[in-house]
C-alpha cells in the first residue's frame, strides 16, 4: 500500500464522486444558527438536533433573546438532545459573549471561537469551513475512524488528527473531504460493521483495525 501522501489524491477524487453533494447535515441559515446546532449535537444525532432547531430559533432568533432567557426555559427547549443542562449553561455564556463582545455577532477565526462557552476546536472549524470559507478538518467520531483505517493517521488526539490531515489535504479541499468522509463513515465505513465490499475507497484502504 502506497503511503497516504500518494494516495490522498485518488481517495479525494473516489469520495467526491461517491459523495458529490455532501454538505453540513445540521440545517441553518447563519453562522449563528450553526454555531448553536453543534453545540447542541454533541452526544446527539444531527436529524435530533434538526427536529429542536427550528422552533428553538423562532423562540430564541438571536444570542440577546437567549441571553435573556431563563436557563430552566432554554434546558426545556433543548431537552431531548441529550446533557441538556450543560448545554443550556453554555449556550447562554455562548450567547451572552457573543453580546458582549462582539455584538451578537459570530466571530470568523479560530483564537476567537474557542473562547466561546460549549465550543472546541471542532465546533470553531465547523463554522469556520461552512460559514466563512475557512480551511479547516472537523474530526469528528467518523473523522477519527475512517481516516485511521485508511492508514492516513496513526494518532488518538483529535488536534493531532486534525493538524496531520490539514498537512496532507490540499486547502481548498479540506470543507469537502470533512463532509464526504463524514457521510462515508455514516453510511458505509461504520464502526461496528464496516461495508468493505461496497467501499469506494476499498483499493485505497489498508484497513487498519478493521477484522477480517
Amino acid at each position: 500500500m502506497q503511503p497516504p501522501k500518494k494516495r490522498i489524491p485518488l481517495i479525494l477524487e473516489e469520495l467526491a464522486r461517491a459523495y458529490p453533494e455532501a454538505i453540513c447535515a445540521l440545517h441553518h441559515e447563519s453562522p449563528f444558527q450553526l454555531l448553536i446546532a453543534t453545540i447542541l449535537s454533541a452526544q446527539c444525532t444531527d436529524a435530533r438536533v434538526n427536529e429542536v432547531t427550528p422552533g428553538l430559533f423562532r423562540t430564541y432568533p438571536d444570542p440577546q433573546a437567549f441571553a435573556r432567557a431563563s436557563l430552566e426555559d432554554i434546558e426545556q427547549a433543548i431537552h431531548s438532545t441529550g446533557f441538556f443542562r450543560n448545554k443550556a449553561r453554555n449556550i447562554q455564556a455562548c450567547c451572552q459573549a457573543l453580546v458582549d463582545g462582539y455584538n451578537g455577532k459570530v466571530p470568523s477565526t479560530m483564537e476567537d471561537l474557542v473562547q466561546l462557552a460549549g465550543v472546541g476546536r471542532k465546533t470553531a472549524n465547523v463554522i469556520l469551513g461552512n460559514c466563512f470559507g475557512v480551511p479547516g478538518i472537523v474530526v469528528d467520531t467518523h473523522v477519527q475512524r475512517v481516516s485511521c483505517r485508511l492508514g492516513l493517521t496513526d494518532q488518538k488526539d483529535p488536534e493531532k488528527i486534525e493538524r496531520g490531515l490539514a498537512q496532507l489535504i490540499p486547502d481548498k479541499e479540506q470543507v469537502d473531504f470533512c463532509h464526504r468522509l463524514i457521510l462515508h463513515g455514516r453510511q458505509v465505513c461504520q464502526a461496528r460493521k464496516p461495508q468493505c465490499v461496497i467501499c469506494c475507497v476499498e483499493k485505497l484502504c489498508p484497513r487498519i483495525g478493521v477484522l477480517p
